[in-house]
């Protein structure tokens, strides 16, 4: 059995803990201005762009949750709470069992909030004791963090370690509508959160989403399919012949990370060569790796289903130039980094091999994004 915890490690500094949610709040903040620019050169609709924007903002809400219960961290709060536990090899997210203990902690904010004072209480007392006893608060500061956790939770809409399907009409009507399906999962094989979206044409009688017997099974099945290792081939061919009256037209699976930070990570590779020689100023000693994989259907055959009747079936496409076409089960796999000026001119003048191909969105401390 793989011992997945020697790649661990726990922000126990208190600085260091800050760095780390600051870091994250500005690379999610980038990641919905580079969906944008993706839907200019139309590689993304603008409802896949507002999905994905939907899941960002998500994870980011994730984030602020983690980096509340986390605030007290490395202080002296009378309370032994842990501190977060990132994956520094190479994910440089969160290990996946942080997002499965915020989701159970999720199922019992209402009751956390109960017992806690109110936050208006809390700060009373903070002043209190700073005025009177001269003391730092460290124990009323701790229960303001966590009762500040627990609202996030209840407020919702985070990205968890599963987000079931959901499913978006595109067009048309019966007997043939087109939606967009997206759901996304926090792969705990490599700690790394996975978006996927498949456009699909439905001819059955009952539109798909209010389909009582067939949209469970459709959420069921894509949740049992949504692992990183199965290729999209494996996957679409599954969903085509579970299902008679949904075809799958089209498949994509966007991987977001790993980051690499020369303060937090153990990279390997070329990457850790640019991060250690940039000396990047604060704030922009990082990379953001993510993929986009896409599988296209080419056709539509008839195949034979019982006595009498026929089903149809799709023939999807894989990439006609790439030797590895059948190795990756996809039309197309896009590799793109997003990172700040500064790793980013150490990147150019290195240019090591392998990144030619890989396209480059490179941000300012304004907030902008060029694309190389």
């Amino acid at each position: 059995m793989t011992d997945f915890s020697r790649d661990h490690v726990g922000l126990s500094d208190h600085f260091a803990s800050r760095r780390y949610f600051a870091k994250f709040e500005a690379i999610t903040a980038h990641l919905g201005r580079v969906a944008a620019v993706l839907h200019t050169e139309d590689r993304l609709s603008k409802e896949e762009v507002n999905v994905i924007a939907r899941y960002v903002r998500g994870l980011a809400f994730t984030f602020r949750a983690l980096s509340l219960k986390y605030l007290l961290v490395g202080r002296d709060t009378g309370q032994f709470f842990g501190s977060l536990t990132m994956d520094d090899h190479e994910s440089g997210f969160p290990v996946a069992s942080e997002l499965l203990v915020m989701a159970n902690d999720a199922q019992q904010a209402a009751r956390h909030l109960d017992s806690l004072p109110e936050a208006k209480a809390l700060k009373a007392q903070m002043v209190e004791q700073i005025v009177g006893a001269q003391t730092i608060p460290t124990r009323l500061q701790y229960a303001l963090s966590q009762r500040l956790y627990y609202e996030e939770l209840r407020m919702g809409q985070l990205f968890w370690a599963r987000n079931d399907p959901e499913a978006r009409w595109l067009e048309g009507s019966h007997p043939r509508t087109r939606y967009l399906l997206h759901w996304a999962v926090y792969d705990s094989q490599v700690n790394l959160p996975v978006i996927y979206l498949m456009e699909v044409e439905d001819t059955g009688r009952t539109a798909l989403p209010v389909d009582e017997q067939r949209w469970p099974e459709v959420q069921a099945h894509l949740m049992g399919q949504a692992l990183g290792g199965l290729k999209l081939l494996t996957i679409a061919k599954a969903f085509d012949e579970a299902f008679d009256e949904v075809h799958p037209k089209r498949l994509r699976r966007l991987h977001l990370g790993p980051m690499y930070s020369h303060s937090y990570t153990r990279q390997s590779g070329p990457i850790r060569d640019v991060l250690a020689e940039a000396h990047a100023p604060k704030g922009q000693d990082w990379t953001l790796a993510f993929t986009l994989e896409e599988l296209e259907s080419e056709r539509v055959i008839e195949q034979r289903a019982g006595w009498f009747g026929t089903v149809q079936r799709e023939v999807f496409a894989l990439d006609p130039f790439s030797g590895r076409s059948a190795d990756t089960g996809a039309t197309r796999t896009d590799r793109m980094i997003v990172l700040p000026e500064r790793p980013f001119q150490v990147l150019t003048e290195k240019n090591p091999p392998g990144f030619a191909t890989v396209r480059k969105f490179v941000v300012s401390p304004q907030g902008r994004v060029l694309v190389y």
